[in-house]
């Protein structure tokens, strides 16, 4: 379902430079106030599309939920972050990478880059 409503929303992945930038449309990244060389990231954005970005935080809370239900071992980047912050935070984190790697499918020049987005492991996406 997700899938389908990124497919048909974003016509060309490609106008966004990076999975960053993508993330950013969505809304999924913390908004940034730095004054006097101090920066402070507050809530996140919630500019873009809001169906989506409900869409990928649903998914992102449904893993941990699973992790947790099934007891399974979560991969160290899940564990370390739900060490420090909030299920709910790790969600939005969570579903920040999520739509990276979305990000990264739906482009053309990054398809051979899909393969070092790895389940568990050093640098993993999920």
């Amino acid at each position: 379902m997700t899938a389908s409503a990124l497919a048909s929303s974003i016509p060309d992945p490609s106008t966004f430079r990076s999975g960053r930038h993508f993330a950013a449309w969505l809304g999924l990244v913390p908004k940034q106030n730095s004054s006097g060389g101090k920066t402070r990231l507050e809530r996140i954005s919630k500019q873009g599309n809001k169906y989506l970005r409900q869409l990928l935080i649903l998914g992102a809370a449904s893993v941990l939920r699973y992790l947790r239900r099934e007891g399974s071992q979560p991969s160290p980047w899940i564990a370390g972050l739900l060490r420090q912050r909030p299920p709910k935070v790790v969600a939005v984190a969570l579903a920040n990478k999520m739509a990276r790697i979305a990000w990264s499918v739906m482009t053309p020049q990054s398809r051979s880059d899909v393969r070092l987005w790895r389940i568990n492991g050093p640098g993993c996406a999920i």
